[in-house]
């Protein structure tokens, strides 16, 4: 029998789908990259109590020295966003000017929120403002109003700018001028074609590591409250082998979601997690202090506005820093971490979107949603806290715990705790196969459709991190990866903020679409 022809057929099948792979593949980000990652995992691994160790000397050494520019960086960019959606530029269309939006404005928002905020926002929408009231800033009294204050100082209008200010200049480059979904495209307008050599290999490589800790970040904080809901519901013991397993559980199903791509596998969970999300706010609000929750929701939106500057630019310079380097400087870094993740996934969704519609979505409406979501949830904490001091204890002994503590308060104790634990693993996914995408996108210069096998590497590398980090040092090990690699990543947003203004402003005038060479030319704008 001649077996050639169907060996031939495989080796061929086989041949071809190689070549594929390193026809998209840019290995001068995802060799490097994935050594980066690699030699992380097995240092932090091997010598976890050195890296330890290292971890705190690190987060001591860049709160001391550069928790100013943490500071300035990420108030600077919400006044470049805002300035944007103002005047002629705010026109300027996401594609040709008669692009279509690929996906409609619900499920837009979907993977927005699931994106930019995912686990965070069901890790904190207890915690956080509970842990202000109990723990205030310096010099603050520590009432509800003030705990929501900071709690949306957070998670406001200064996260969602940072991600705009990579999102949009990339959205932009791509759609409208045909540069690649990759980072290095916001240096254009002040390198030209020199993004396509070292400097550029140079950016993506950072983004894709900053994007690795961003979201192990998150999914180590996932693994820490599905835990502990499990734990609540069927007795799975608290500690770190059950949060290496989840997360090893968890990350295979991401895998499979990325793989399945963004239209069939990530757009349909974002969707879902959207209304599971929303089906705990409304039961919450109708079954807690719902008066309270409402006037709370209202009073701390007026002290956030009328205390934003001051907020945005406060440094502990005569105190410690201790409260602000474990908050502030910790949720600055984390966003700013997080945001090539988020940038690259968010423009590659936006297409055909004004830069205004751009700017008032991504900025201004997740913005509201995610302060109704911890009046609602941070509202009712306070209100069951100063009923029942059993929740303090709880919450000051594992903010995992904080979510399932007040739901205990609520009718339907045990349908509730299952919800919220689905939803974390829901947010863990769609975390998950999201930055797997965007890894991908960037260590394949920007391609839309990437190799899949890479999905799988950088999907199961995000889940290697993430369990890295926690036997290295937890929650602490957690903050320190965000606040190491938010550094670098934030003078490249500076930096990306001018060179797009200057090109929206050439666009704005000339009223078309310009060649891409156009960009660098300041004159014309």
């Amino acid at each position: 029998m001649d077996r050639s022809g169907p060996q031939g057929g495989l080796r061929g099948r086989l041949r071809r789908a190689g070549a594929r792979f390193v026809s998209r593949m840019e290995p001068r980000v995802f060799l490097p990259a994935a050594a980066l990652v690699v030699a992380f995992v097995a240092g932090a691994g091997l010598y976890s109590r050195r890296a330890r160790a290292l971890f705190e000397t690190v987060q001591t050494a860049i709160v001391s020295h550069f928790g100013w520019f943490y500071v300035l960086a990420t108030t600077v960019l919400v006044g470049a966003v805002l300035a944007l959606a103002v005047g002629p530029r705010g026109r300027v269309r996401l594609g040709p000017p008669d692009a279509e939006p690929e996906f409609s404005k619900l499920a837009w928002f979907a993977m927005l929120l699931s994106a930019g905020m995912g686990i965070g926002l069901v890790f904190f929408g207890v915690a956080e403002p509970l842990l202000h009231r109990l723990d205030p800033p310096p010099g603050n009294g520590g009432d509800y109003r003030d705990a929501l204050r900071w709690t949306y100082f957070h998670w406001g209008l200064h996260p969602w700018a940072v991600y705009t200010a990579l999102a949009l200049p990339l959205a932009f480059y791509h759609f409208r001028h045909g540069l690649p979904l990759a980072p290095r495209s916001l240096l254009y307008p002040l390198l030209g074609e020199r993004i396509h050599g070292w400097p550029g290999h140079l950016v993506d490589v950072l983004c894709t590591v900053g994007t690795l800790f961003g979201v192990a970040t998150s999914l180590g904080l996932g693994a820490l409250q599905v835990n502990a809901g499990l734990e609540r519901l069927y007795g799975l013991p608290q500690g770190i082998p059950a949060q290496l397993a989840l997360i090893a559980g968890i990350t295979a199903v991401a895998t499979i979601s990325v793989v399945s791509g963004l239209d069939r596998g990530i757009r349909r969970l974002s969707q879902l997690t959207l209304a599971l999300a929303t089906v705990l706010l409304v039961f919450v609000l109708v079954t807690g202090p719902t008066v309270l929750v409402l006037g709370l929701f209202l009073d701390g939106l007026g002290a956030y506005l009328q205390q934003l500057p001051a907020m945005s630019l406060h440094v502990d310079a005569e105190g410690d820093g201790a409260w602000q380097a474990q908050w502030t400087l910790f949720y600055w870094s984390w966003w700013i971490s997080w945001s090539p993740f988020v940038g690259v996934f968010v423009a590659r969704v936006s297409k055909g979107r004004t830069v205004r519609e751009f700017v008032t979505a991504v900025l201004l409406a997740p913005t509201l949603a995610g302060f109704l979501w911890f009046a609602v949830l941070g509202g009712t904490g306070l209100e069951a806290a100063g009923a029942d001091a059993r929740i303090v204890e709880a919450v000051r002994e594992n903010e995992a715990f904080a979510l399932f503590a007040v739901l205990e308060t609520l009718p339907f104790t045990e349908l509730t705790w299952g919800l919220a634990t689905l939803l974390v693993i829901l947010f863990f996914v769609t975390s998950s196969d999201s930055g797997s995408l965007v890894d991908d996108m960037v260590t394949s210069g920007g391609h839309p459709d990437p190799p899949r096998a890479q999905r799988v590497f950088w999907a199961t590398a995000e889940g290697a991190v993430a369990a890295t980090l926690l036997g290295a040092g937890g929650l602490q090990a957690l903050r320190t990866a965000s606040l190491t690699t938010g550094l670098p990543i934030a003078v490249f947003l500076l930096v990306g903020a001018f060179g797009l203004w200057r090109a929206l402003g050439v666009d704005a005038a000339r009223r078309g679409v310009p060649e891409k060479e156009a960009l660098q030319d300041p004159g014309d704008g």
